[in-house]
């Protein structure tokens, strides 16, 4: 039997663990949400731990709080920050109530620790989880506080996975300058490209990815704390509201403002809904890239073939030798649940009431989901796709020299309506475009290798 200890709140009594940190506010949430199966995000948690320090100090400096309590408190979240007591989480991912049981966890946790630094023992609260810990806070700027805290965090994650990418693209575009192939709209021939200047471009478009996030990320500085239940700053004083931002700010190592409306910036969560719609752009930048690998390296036989992409796994259990494109493959896959994951981030945000979004938690949960899913599914496309492509030169070569699609060159010379007549004949005949302006003795060969220089129209 697991010994217990009782614990009452305004609802009722439960038996908590005798050895938790957490409290009866954490157990009742928990029992409520058994929805995910995933639990509150660590950095998350972190980030909360982060306020009540900062908020602890705020407090002490304002004359706000008891300096014995103050003090207690800062150190029990320096050691939950140094993951000491990381399995006192217990909350689901998914929570009602807009984030108060993951709030009141941390709560709970924070004095539980504080109160045996102060002598007491577990449940005696010396320090008081509403009182003290949350003292000058509301779950409802805490928690979009400490959402985004993490959307900073996690990102910086992504934006190294992200520059390793781009710096893999270049590399490919400056390896492959040299070989020339045939460009493609809407899966026909279309006028030669270098394959460095596709591989370019890819690495153009996710650097402009990187701009759009870290612009979206601007908003993620700017915070409700001090804001408490509505915006209002009910129960705060004048020098912890003019403080406690500067204070989290030396705290987290992030550049923080404080709301210039408070009630805005609690009713309203569209920063996350940018941050989000930055990161669908990204997955579907991300994705589209992934589609033309796949096209190139079809095959290997009775495909375009003109890349090959790294073997990473066998490809089938029935046939032998298939080797799947599984890579781009899961990054694929990653885009469309950052696509749903957007789409629920929108959702949630559009249906906040009056003064309060209740729907935060589902935002963070999908939100730090799409961050952490696109910094893995990057990090797998870099070193076990990107780096590892080879151009296949001689397929390159038999392609474009078959193509038609150097006919478009001829037009400034003899015309669309001849140069549609060569295309068209130089299909039915098999024959090369040259072959066909030769034939007719519309151009001269002279004139011919100069107009027709695949490196010319690239």
């Amino acid at each position: 039997m697991v010994k217990t200890r009782l614990e009452s709140d305004s609802i009722g009594t439960l038996d908590i663990p005798e050895n938790a940190y957490y409290g009866v506010q954490s157990l009742r949430g928990a029992n409520n949400f058994n929805i995910s199966g995933n639990l509150m995000n660590i950095n998350f948690i972190y980030n909360i731990v982060k306020i009540k320090k900062a908020a602890a100090i705020a407090n002490k400096n304002a004359d706000n709080l008891d300096q014995n309590i103050a003090n207690a408190i800062c150190t029990a979240c320096d050691e939950i920050l140094e993951g000491k007591f990381d399995k006192e989480f217990i909350t689901d991912a998914i929570q009602g109530g807009a984030g108060t049981t993951v709030n009141m966890n941390v709560n709970e946790v924070v004095a539980n620790r504080a109160t045996e630094i102060l002598g007491g023992k577990l449940g005696e609260y010396l320090c008081h989880p509403n009182d003290h810990v949350n003292k000058s806070q509301s779950t409802n700027d805490v928690v979009p506080t400490a959402g985004k805290l993490t959307v900073l965090d996690l990102t910086s994650m992504l934006f190294v996975e992200l520059k390793a990418l781009t710096d893999s693209l270049d590399q490919k575009a400056i390896e492959f300058d040299d070989i020339i192939k045939m460009g493609r709209t809407q899966l026909e021939d279309a006028v030669p490209i270098r394959l460095g200047q596709e591989f370019s471009a890819y690495s153009s478009a996710i650097k402009r990815c990187v701009r759009l996030i870290k612009q979206a990320l601007q908003e993620m500085h700017v915070i409700n704390i001090g804001g408490t239940a509505i915006g209002t700053s009910i129960n705060t004083n004048k020098d912890y509201l003019a403080n406690i931002t500067s204070v989290l700010s030396k705290t987290t190592g992030h550049d923080l403002i404080q709301a210039r409306d408070l009630i805005d910036n609690t009713q309203n969560l569209d920063g996350f809904v940018f941050v989000s719609g930055a990161l669908k752009t990204c997955a579907i930048t991300l994705s589209k890239m992934c589609n033309d690998l796949r096209l190139m390296a079809s095959g290997p036989k009775t495909g375009i073939s003109e890349i090959t992409l790294p073997a990473m796994q066998n490809g089938s259990s029935i046939m032998p030798g298939k080797v799947n494109p599984v890579i781009p493959e899961v990054v694929s896959q990653v885009a469309f649940a950052v696509i749903g994951n957007d789409m629920t981030i929108s959702m949630a945000a559009e249906a906040g009431q009056l003064e309060l979004n209740a729907f935060e938690p589902v935002i963070f949960y999908k939100l730090f989901e799409s961050i952490i899913c696109l910094k893995n599914a990057i990090n797998t496309l870099t070193e076990n796709c990107i780096k590892g492509i080879v151009a296949n030169r001689d397929k390159i070569s038999e392609l474009l020299n078959n193509s038609i699609g150097i006919v478009t060159a001829l037009c400034p010379y003899i015309g669309y309506k001849k140069s549609a007549e060569i295309a068209k004949e130089s299909l039915k005949t098999n024959k090369s475009i040259k072959e066909v302006v030769l034939k007719h003795n519309i151009l001269s060969e002279e004139q011919l290798n100069k107009i027709l220089n695949p490196s010319h129209m690239t």
